[in-house]
């Protein structure tokens, strides 16, 4: 009889969300990779030839604001896939894989739960500790839409990779113009190219940026190819279709970074006349209203006619559920570890205005990834700053000491060169604005505020970051104006931060740290830093141990700093915490100081620590003069 009634409450279930299901719109997302707008000739550069893709968007809603919260991919997936910041959920080091908490369901499954067929071609990558594919149904990726039912919607993700960063290393190159992805002689001569300002017009750069139009020309072609197999098929009328890319530009300041070549993208919406009812815009529409990758998941429950959950913290902004923007919308956007090295970033935006704000303003701003010296166009970069060959404003990225906060006007200055931070007439914007992003991070409740390498000991083994502000959430706003007032490179907060060191929170501890070592030499005005700052080289956490031993450095202890450095890491340290020592040695210059036999011992696994030696090495000997 149990087994009847559970069959029977299993049908009514099925029967329930077929029902729902069978006049709900297909959905199909055409994702790219590491492209911002400014590639697409629908976005206004006039040397693209992305025919297909412009097409679409001639007969699309194309949002002219539409941001990835992250410039880089697994993290802004993570925050596509739970509709929450990723620093919400504790995912924003790439692909860190730490858990999530529970009430961050994956938006598939609310899709599958209202009886849509959901597939996914390309990627997934979602930088969170699960089991990617489980969330997937199974299909056929060389015919995706084949074996699909006119009576079930679906909802698939198609993800391209023509234009991913690597696609500009010289064997991808060479690889790509053997198999006629991509022509053997550039269609734009690399003399002929427009170089964006904030770039010097050097050979490499020019190459890159040659190949990197054809990349655009192949990716684009994929997406014509699709859209005439949806057509083929029979789908087309039915079907909503979304195309973005999932960051910002390969070539250099564009992934990884917060500027908008790192983060502004693509975001075009086609809409078939039977579901044109659900867009708030006319086909064919330029959007300025701003979006981002945290909306996508609101929005697509929206356009099934669904509330989002609570827990998800963006915008619906097409749909019956659509919610207008509020009056002082912006998108909050982050950087924290990409890959082996950390810069712990925060930015928010409106669409015409951007601030940014460095937390880790003593570090220079190049690299972020030992992983994009692949590309020549980097390393031309870099071995031009370092024998002196570059114009003064080209030096600035690589050089330690960067502008702690960064505000720039979009329409005047769409490439971001000009900081009116320090500008008297836009003071007011600044205080603005700076207050906006630290509204969004208490908001988001910032897991950054945590040392990657502390995760694992402020919280429960196995448990996930995020679990920390469930105890301390009373903490969290003080603590965000200590990392504030920390950053902000200011002598006179010099005796407030020495009274943090000797807190009993750890936190508080580590982001005194840092503010003596963001300021570096300013700090030895006051006699009692060095005696303050020593006893923490023999702290319970290895962050604060090796963030005091790198504001010795900075305090003029050189020697002594990097010996505890070196000391630190046979302690047994996590993954992580080990990592944060790696970059403090890279940052003194003094990574050939590690004993050979150890590193030897410790580029056999597969973590973040063997692939920051393993690079650092490598990319150490290809830059030596």
């Amino acid at each position: 009889m149990k087994k009847i009634l559970a069959a029977l409450i299993f049908l009514s279930v099925l029967t329930d969300s077929s029902t729902r299901a069978a006049d709900r719109p297909n959905i199909l997302w055409i994702t790219a990779e590491d492209y911002s707008s400014n590639w697409l000739g629908c976005y206004g550069n006039k040397q693209a030839q992305t025919p297909h893709i412009d097409a679409l968007a001639a007969q699309s809603i194309q949002f002219t604001a539409a941001y990835s919260n992250a410039p880089v991919c697994a993290v802004a997936r993570s925050t596509i896939l739970t509709g929450a910041y990723a620093p919400t959920v504790g995912s924003q080091h790439m692909r860190s894989r730490k858990p999530a908490p529970s009430l961050y369901k994956p938006y598939v499954t609310y899709l599958r739960e209202l009886g849509y067929h959901c597939t996914n071609y390309g990627k997934t990558d979602y930088n969170i500790k699960m089991d990617d594919n489980s969330i997937w149904e199974k299909g056929d990726k060389r015919k995706p839409f084949n074996n699909l039912s006119a009576q079930q919607p679906f909802f698939m993700v198609i993800n391209l990779g023509e234009t991913h960063e690597s696609r500009l290393f010289p064997q991808k190159i060479a690889a790509n113009r053997k198999n006629g992805i991509i022509p053997k002689k550039p269609r734009l001569d690399a003399e002929a190219v427009t170089v964006p300002p904030y770039l010097p017009a050097i050979p490499g750069i020019r190459h890159d940026i040659a190949v990197y139009h054809d990349n655009m020309t192949a990716m684009d072609t994929h997406v014509g190819k699709l859209l005439y197999e949806l057509k083929k098929q029979g789908f087309a009328d039915n079907t909503i279709v979304f195309h973005y890319s999932d960051h910002g530009g390969a070539i250099p300041r564009g992934k990884r970074y917060l500027k908008d070549t790192g983060t502004r993208v693509p975001m075009i919406v086609y809409f078939p006349k039977k579901w044109q009812h659900l867009s708030p815009f006319n086909p064919s529409e330029k959007v300025d209203e701003p979006v981002s990758f945290v909306d996508l998941a609101p929005t697509l429950l929206s356009l099934l006619g669904e509330k989002k959950p609570v827990q998800m913290l963006g915008r619906a902004f097409l749909g019956s559920k659509r919610i207008q923007p509020a009056e002082d919308e912006v998108e909050f956007l982050y950087a924290d570890r990409f890959d082996e090295i950390y810069g712990m970033r925060r930015g928010v935006t409106d669409g015409r205005w951007k601030y940014i704000r460095r937390f880790t303003p003593h570090l220079s701003a190049a690299p972020y990834s030992f992983y994009q010296f692949g590309q020549v166009g980097w390393l031309d970069w870099e071995k031009r700053w370092k024998n002196n060959k570059l114009k003064p404003e080209f030096n600035t990225i690589w050089q330690p000491g960067q502008m702690v906060d960064e505000l720039f006007d979009l329409k005047a200055d769409p490439w971001e060169i000009h900081n009116l931070a320090a500008d008297p007439k836009h003071v007011d914007k600044l205080k603005r604005m700076r207050a906006q992003l630290k509204k969004e991070m208490i908001r988001a409740r910032d897991t950054g505020l945590i040392p990657e390498g502390m995760f694992a000991e402020l919280v429960p083994e196995g448990a996930p970051a995020a679990d920390y502000w469930n105890t301390h959430a009373d903490e969290l706003a003080a603590l965000i104006d200590l990392a504030f007032l920390a950053s902000a490179r200011d002598q006179n907060n010099l005796p407030m931060l020495l009274k943090k060191l000797k807190s009993t929170d750890a936190l508080t501890r580590y982001w005194a740290a840092q503010g003596i070592l963001i300021l570096g030499k300013d700090a030895t005005t006051s006699e009692e830093t060095e005696s303050t700052i020593h006893p923490l080289l023999k702290d319970k956490h290895s962050n604060i141990r090796s963030t005091a031993a790198q504001a010795l450095i900075a305090l003029g202890k050189k020697n002594e700093g990097i010996a505890f450095l070196l000391k630190d890491l046979q302690a047994d340290n996590n993954e992580f915490a080990q990592l944060y020592l790696l970059n403090g040695l890279i940052q003194a210059e003094a990574f050939d100081q590690i004993p050979a036999a150890w590193k030897k011992e410790h580029t056999k696994g597969k973590d973040y620590v063997s692939r920051c030696i393993s690079r650092a090495d490598k990319h150490l000997k290809q830059t030596q003069p």
